[in-house]
């Protein structure tokens, strides 16, 4: 089992920066994919992006260029560098791990709320 417990949330202003972090209790580096979801107050929840165990990204159209996924495997983490932030990415951020059909988990979310 792995857990996953993610940081860095909160409020920040409409143009701002913010940077989540996802501490694995497990080594990210024989982690197959790892990734950064999203789910604001009754839509669905949605990928925000994906890393691989080589460092391959792949994000949504509607972050592509304004976010980064990068992995610290010494440090078993996973961040979600966020900038020019703008009132449609409030939502609650989720870290999922997984070895794709075999597991997956999710941490427990973290709040961001973009507002004036």
């Amino acid at each position: 089992q792995v857990q996953l417990v993610e940081s860095g949330g909160g409020l920040v202003q409409p143009g701002g920066s913010l940077r989540l972090s996802c501490a694995a209790s497990a080594s990210t580096g024989r982690i197959n994919l790892m990734g950064w979801w999203r789910q604001a107050p009754g839509k669905q929840r949605e990928l925000v992006g994906t890393i691989t165990s080589d460092g391959s990204t792949i994000y949504a159209d509607s972050v592509k260029g304004r976010f980064t996924i990068s992995r610290d495997n010494a440090k078993n983490t996973v961040y979600l560098q966020m900038n020019s932030l703008n009132s449609e990415d409030t939502a609650v951020y989720y870290c999922n791990a997984r070895n794709p059909g075999i597991w997956s988990y999710w941490g427990q979310g973290t709040q961001v709320t973009v507002s004036s």
